[in-house]
Order: structure tokens, then C-alpha cells, then sequence
């Protein structure tokens, strides 16, 4: 799953789709073909900054963001386009125009979210974040993270299946970073075979993120090698879809981790 993020102040590549302050289409474009040629077979498209500290925007400026996106995607791609998004409004708009999956940080939690998503049809990832992003890394505590993360995400099954989304329509996120410090994360890492025991498929976000600063003091720009390791750990321990700002990388190491455990199982 490739990310393209419709945000100005985007952690991962600092809003570079922008020219004179608004999207620049046309190169939002030709990342979106770049990724596709490199062997994404999703894109995750998103015009809300989940990252820590970051302030919630308005519908409509989330809207105005994604839609023509994934509009033009849809029509000139043939890959699966994943809205990242937490609202009922713009769920129910991008199935309209061709989306194939929908990504929720908030689980569908916010009202509407599990009625808007149900309608769809589409398959949606539930994602574990504990607050708002805006105060989600300030001193997050559990008594066991691994317990805490998968009892919520059996909850949000159960209440998706109770409004009519089919339990085969789910994936689930642990929400690496979302919430958690980085002893959290590294459990949820180390135990991720558990969070995998409801049997659905499960996708995971370690790309760039700020546990790798943490283990390594690595800016952005320089986390792509231990990217490619959690990215590769993940996978061994059973993640189906690796969410990626580095596609062709990502798919390199993934395919020799492949290729070994192929061998093995013949």
C-alpha cells in the first residue's frame, strides 16, 4: 500500500504535492503512477494529518483534498484506491467516484462513520488510536498493550458487524505510533501473530515513523533502511499489506522475505 498524503504539513514528505499553496494534481498524479509501476497494488489516499500534535480540518477542506484524487485515480490507474479518512461524508462521496477501500484511524467511530461505510459496500481497516492526534503521544499509558489493542479492535468487529459490514470486509491496524510509546510499539511488533487470531487480514504502518528516530536518531529522510527491516519483521510475523511511503524499496525486501518462505514451505 502506497501513501500519498493530500496534507501541506505531511511528517513524511513535508506537503512536496503543493505549489503556491494548493495540490498540485498533476503531480500528485505522477507520484500515483510511480507507485503503481513500483508494485503497489493500493493507495492510500488521505487529506487529514494524523500525525502527533496535528489539529483536525474541516470536512470540506478534507474533501476538497482527496476527491479529485481519487477521482483521476480510479479513471487512470488500475490499482485498488483506500480513502484514509474518519468521515461519513467523504466515505460515502469517493465510493461514488471509484474508491475500493476505506481506512479509518478512528475505527469508525465518529457518528455516522459505521452507517456511511456499511452503504459503501467496500472493505474497510480498522485502525487502534487511543485520543486525537492532536494529544495521542502525551504520556500514553496501558496496563497491556497487546490485550488493550486487541480488545478494542473485537469490539469495533462486533459493532461493524452489528451495522451490517460482513466480518470478510475487515482488515485491522494496531496503530503503530498512534497512541503508543515506543515500548508499546515494539510489543505490539514482537506479538503481532495474536492481533492476527481473529483471522482477519491484518495491515500495518511502520513507514517513517518516529520509533525508528527514537531507536536510531534518524531525521525522515534517513529512516528507509530500519523502514525496510520493521517492514520485513512485520510481514514474517503476519501482516498482509505493509503501508509504505517507499514502494519499490518496500516491495524488494518483502519479495526476498517471500522467496524464503516460499522455499521453505515446498
Amino acid at each position: 500500500m502506497g501513501v500519498i498524503n493530500t496534507t501541506p504539513d505531511s511528517f513524511a514528505d513535508g506537503g512536496t504535492l503543493y505549489r503556491s499553496e494548493r495540490l498540485d494534481l498533476d503531480l500528485a498524479m505522477t507520484r500515483a503512477r510511480a507507485m503503481v509501476e513500483e508494485g503497489a497494488a493500493i493507495l492510500d489516499i488521505g487529506g487529514e494529518s494524523t500525525r502527533p500534535g496535528a489539529a483536525m480540518v474541516t470536512v470540506s477542506q478534507e474533501m476538497d483534498r482527496v476527491l479529485p484524487l481519487v477521482e483521476r485515480i480510479a479513471a487512470e490507474l488500475d490499482v485498488i484506491v483506500s480513502v484514509d479518512t474518519s468521515s461519513p461524508r467523504l466515505m460515502t462521496e469517493a465510493a461514488q467516484l471509484g474508491a475500493g477501500m476505506l481506512n479509518d484511524v478512528r475505527a469508525l467511530g465518529r457518528d455516522g462513520a459505521l452507517a456511511a461505510a456499511a452503504a459503501t459496500g467496500l472493505p474497510v481497516c480498522l485502525m487502534h488510536m487511543r485520543g486525537e492526534p492532536v494529544n495521542m503521544q502525551q504520556a500514553p499509558r496501558y496496563a497491556d498493550v497487546v490485550a488493550e489493542v486487541e480488545e478494542f479492535l473485537l469490539l469495533r468487529i462486533s459493532a461493524c458487524e452489528a451495522a451490517g459490514i460482513a466480518r470478510q470486509r475487515l482488515l485491522l491496524d494496531p496503530g503503530f505510533g498512534f497512541g503508543k510509546n515506543l515500548q508499546h510499539n515494539l510489543q505490539l511488533l514482537n506479538e503481532l501473530p495474536r492481533l492476527a487470531e481473529p483471522g482477519l487480514p491484518l495491515l500495518v504502518g511502520l513507514s517513517r515513523k518516529s520509533m525508528i528516530e527514537q531507536l536510531t536518531g534518524r531525521p525522515v529522510a534517513d529512516r528507509l533502511p530500519a523502514s525496510l527491516a520493521l517492514a520485513v519483521l512485520a510481514a514474517e510475523r503476519g501482516a498482509a499489506i505493509i503501508r509504505t511511503h517507499d514502494v519499490a524499496a518496500t516491495v524488494d525486501a518483502v519479495a526476498m522475505w517471500t522467496a524464503l518462505k516460499e522455499m521453505g514451505s515446498t
